[in-house]
């Protein structure tokens, strides 16, 4: 075929042969032989010159095709092999994008470019479930993953601060409210079931503080936490980079003696995942956390 695709370019045997460093003879027999083969004239041939017959003309352009990917093919196995080319699957939660996981996305796309990115919002249980039966990759999620199949790193840390609508007596106080005076008011959070994470976080928060505040509404996502407070409903205790979702009624308050590493965030993967793009994708992740 690269003999056939010579001559077809030199129209001529003669250069074709100079170009491919052989002789003519067998050069004119491996056409015969590709002729043979595909059962049809691939050239009309005259005393001092070679021309494509519409078939042939027609196979040079699939000769071409063959044999790019013929050249290629070796190069992409070795980028999959390295880890560099490949696809690799990511779940994460929606407020986790706000932190890291943007610039992790644009360095992987920059950086590692034939690595095609599968992205799916999901919660934290559903990360787990979908690590398990691999059906994503990598997972970032709130907590660590109660599993000893899974391995994990945290990747990022901040603290709980207080949502409330505009013109709440919180902001009246000109400082940082307490715990016990968040509960003093209904409070709407997170559902055990679907936000386990913070549900247990936002519980314990309050109960370590000595409070015990009258949980209103319970729901599975901050934004949906965040439009409640937005109607009155209650106020929440949130991610402190909630307050880039928030709605233009809503303040965010700091909470006094809050830590600021109260809240974490994690990335999670099969501790024997056979994906090659795996570590090459990790490698991206430790660059934008430090």
């Amino acid at each position: 075929m690269r003999g056939f695709v010579a001559v077809a370019e030199e129209g001529s045997f003669g250069k074709a042969a100079i170009r491919l460093r052989m002789t003519q003879p067998p050069l004119s027999r491996q056409i015969q032989r590709l002729e043979r083969a595909v059962g049809f004239e691939v050239f009309v041939r005259t005393s001092r010159s070679v021309a494509l017959t519409p078939a042939g003309r027609i196979f040079l352009e699939e000769a071409r095709r063959v044999l790019h990917l013929a050249d290629t093919a070796p190069l992409l196995a070795r980028r999959v092999a390295r880890g560099t080319a490949g696809q690799i699957r990511i779940g994460f939660t929606a407020v986790a994008a706000l932190n890291v996981f943007g610039d992790w996305i644009r360095r992987i796309h920059r950086q590692l470019p034939d690595i095609d990115v599968v992205l799916t919002e999901m919660m934290t249980s559903a990360q787990v479930e979908a690590l398990l039966a691999s059906e994503i990759d990598v997972g970032i999620m709130r907590g660590v993953p109660r599993s000893n199949v899974l391995d994990a790193r945290l990747i990022h840390a901040e603290a709980l601060v207080v949502a409330v609508p505009d013109g709440h007596p919180l902001t009246a106080f000109g400082r940082p409210p307490t715990l016990t005076e968040i509960a003093d008011h209904d409070v709407v959070t997170y559902g055990p079931a679907p936000a386990r994470y913070f549900h247990e976080l936002v519980i314990s928060t309050f109960h370590n503080a000595g409070a015990a505040p009258n949980y209103v509404q319970y729901v599975s996502q901050v934004h949906s936490l965040l439009v409640l407070v937005d109607a009155g409903i209650g106020i929440a205790l949130v991610p402190r980079s909630a307050a880039r979702l928030g709605p233009p009624n809503v303040r965010f308050l700091e909470v006094a003696g809050m830590p600021e590493d109260h809240v974490e965030l994690h990335c999670s993967w099969r501790a024997h995942s056979d994906n090659p793009t795996l570590s090459a994708v990790l490698a991206v992740l430790d660059e934008v956390t430090g």
